[in-house]
């Protein structure tokens, strides 16, 4: 695809990606403007639990409406389209065996950050409770039960991500065996994703507001005293996620992918705020989809494959608040980790992120699972809520420059990555 046809299909991105900035940047200016003078005011009640809350959830809605369709559409035609079942192995194989790299990474980055700068010193809990409950993780092999579906429609109505993936994937793979009637098949559905995909493209219009509402209730509630208590555990998880974005992320692009990551990082500015403003890589796949194909050059055949594969798998940036959290909990609690415990974290965590993916709140779920695995209270997770609202919005940013970094490494891999349009303006 040139660079025009994909400035045709996307439209006037570059100014809806100033729009979405906009609104970002607007939302936070005024969330934190009516914590510090309105928060208790009937003006400021009204536009919080009203007019953003509704202009907000209308949006996510928006959102949420096409990642199913989205997903089983997308990842039929990307397999069928493969042409080759040995392909396809190999395709999937890459994909999983980056997620788990890069999750491994990450963990590991948020350790050594956490222990350098110690969080957690100076907190005595030891004979404190918070009263947090974490949710119950789910067992090994109830999880690998539920991976696949037994009712493809109960899947896609109750949201199942995973089992809505294996579905698709099994429906690619007998479309590429069933010969003509595969083809014709393969054929209503790019039609249907290429309806889907304009849909997407009607929708992202109202993301700028949208965006601005919702990041403007989440700062007008939260405010800058949430922060004062856990500061140096706040700044250690978002740098620990600037550096992998920022460092780790490019490092792929440039061994793997040999391209440079400027371009790269200038055309995910788009689903990164939607990302940050949705804390959701369920919510925010439609665009990242979008961009990954049309903007970074990656062939539907490969981006349809692991773009929604990443959205459901792929938690760098949760795998990173485990890390630091959990050396934060020790510390808090003068719980001595050792070295064997630090690779336990790390072993525990990378496969975790694929064990609990589709799980509502994932990350919660997760640090349960690590923290039990570690022996440390559980409650402890209670210490953190207060602050992982926004980290989770940065969390989330991170998982999906992921996921867009891992589908460029594999269609270079493949010599399905586009280099005109990845390094057009």
């Amino acid at each position: 695809m040139s660079a025009a046809e994909t400035d045709a299909g996307l439209g006037d991105t570059s100014a809806l990606t100033r729009k979405i900035l906009i609104g970002l940047v607007g939302g936070m200016a005024l969330g934190v403007a009516l914590n510090l003078f309105a928060a208790d005011s009937s003006v400021g009640t009204f536009l919080v639990e009203g007019v953003f809350y509704v202009v907000g959830q209308i949006f996510l809605a928006s959102l949420k409406l096409i990642v199913v369709p989205l997903v089983l559409v997308s990842l039929a035609c990307g397999t069928a389209a493969l042409e080759d079942v040995a392909k396809l192995g190999r395709i999937g194989g890459k994909t999983l065996g980056l997620y788990l790299l890069t999750t491994a990474l990450a963990i590991s980055l948020a350790l050594i950050a956490a222990i350098i700068v110690g969080p957690g010193e100076g907190f005595d809990l030891a004979s404190q409770s918070t009263g947090f409950a974490a949710n119950a993780a789910p067992g090994l092999a109830q999880t690998l039960i539920e991976i696949f579906p037994d009712n493809p429609f109960r899947a896609m109505a109750e949201g199942r991500m995973l089992q809505v993936i294996v579905f698709a994937v099994l429906l690619g793979v007998a479309m590429t065996l069933a010969g003509e009637p595969g083809r014709d098949l393969l054929r209503v559905f790019e039609s249907a994703n290429a309806v889907i995909m304009k849909l997407v493209f009607v929708l992202m219009q109202i993301a700028p507001y949208g965006i601005f509402c919702l990041i403007a209730k989440v700062f007008a509630e939260q405010g800058p005293d949430v922060f004062e208590q856990l500061l140096k555990y706040f700044l250690t998880v978002l740098g620990v996620l600037i550096i992998h974005a920022t460092v780790t992320y490019p490092t792929l692009l440039v061994l793997f992918a040999r391209v440079a990551p400027m371009p790269f990082f200038r055309k995910l500015r788009a689903p990164m705020s939607v990302a940050f403003s949705t804390a959701s890589s369920g919510a925010t796949l439609p665009v990242t989809l979008r961009t990954v194909e049309e903007r970074l050059g990656v062939e539907p055949s490969i981006g349809s494959f692991t773009v929604p594969l990443g959205a459901t798998i792929n938690m760098d940036g949760t795998a990173i608040m485990q890390g630091v959290a959990t050396v934060f909990i020790a510390q808090a609690y003068g719980v001595e980790i050792g070295p064997s415990g630090y690779l336990t974290v790390v072993l525990t965590a990378t496969l975790a992120s694929i064990g609990t993916a589709g799980v509502p709140g994932v990350g919660t779920v997760m640090l349960a699972m690590v923290l039990r695995q570690m022996d440390l209270p559980i409650e402890g997770i209670g210490l953190i809520l207060g602050v992982d609202r926004l980290l989770d919005m940065t969390r989330t940013a991170v998982n999906i420059t992921g996921d867009a970094a891992v589908s460029c490494v594999v269609a270079r891999s493949e010599g399905k990555l586009d280099l005109e349009t990845f390094r057009a303006r």
